[in-house]
């Protein structure tokens, strides 16, 4: 089975509905993660708008997901997986929150093959850093979202 995340929230290129978002409970969607490859020993999440004025806003770090691991579920951080900062420098899920337009946001989940020792307090770019050798598999789900309380222009 392809190595693969889905959600029953959203689909691949669709709409992030606005519970998961800043307008919303501001909590993470539902995930399925199918077919992990043989030989992991950890997965990796991470949740970035790559169209944010000021360059890729990271919105979840999550690392040393179980690789029994089939679903993370909503509102909630696998047990035993370590949950880094965002690039509002908190810990955690932090919504789509686009300023204006629709934003693509890429759900990005990584097979290793070890379970990571870096500190709790570690950001994407460490996350990054210490699983760079370590990449088994990649895979995304991505969903976009606007805001319905724009400014009008």
């Amino acid at each position: 089975m392809e190595f693969k995340l889905t959600s029953p929230a959203f689909s691949n290129g669709s709409q992030i509905p606005s519970r998961y978002t800043c307008d919303g409970e501001n909590i993470n969607p539902h995930l399925i993660i199918h077919g992990i490859p043989a030989n992991t020993k950890s997965l990796a999440l991470v949740v970035e708008d790559p169209d944010a004025p000021a360059g890729l806003y990271t919105h979840w770090v999550l690392w040393n997901i179980p690789p029994e691991t089939k679903e993370i579920r909503e509102h909630t951080a696998p047990w035993g997986s370590e949950e880094g900062y965002n690039s509002g420098n908190e810990r955690g899920y932090e919504g789509p929150c686009p300023p204006s337009g629709t934003h693509g946001y890429v759900f990005r989940l990584f097979a290793l093959d070890l379970k990571l020792k870096i500190p709790a307090d570690s950001d994407r770019q460490a996350l990054e850093t210490a699983m760079a050798q370590h990449i088994l598999a990649t895979t995304e789900l991505m969903g976009n979202y606007s805001r319905t309380n724009e400014a009008p222009l």
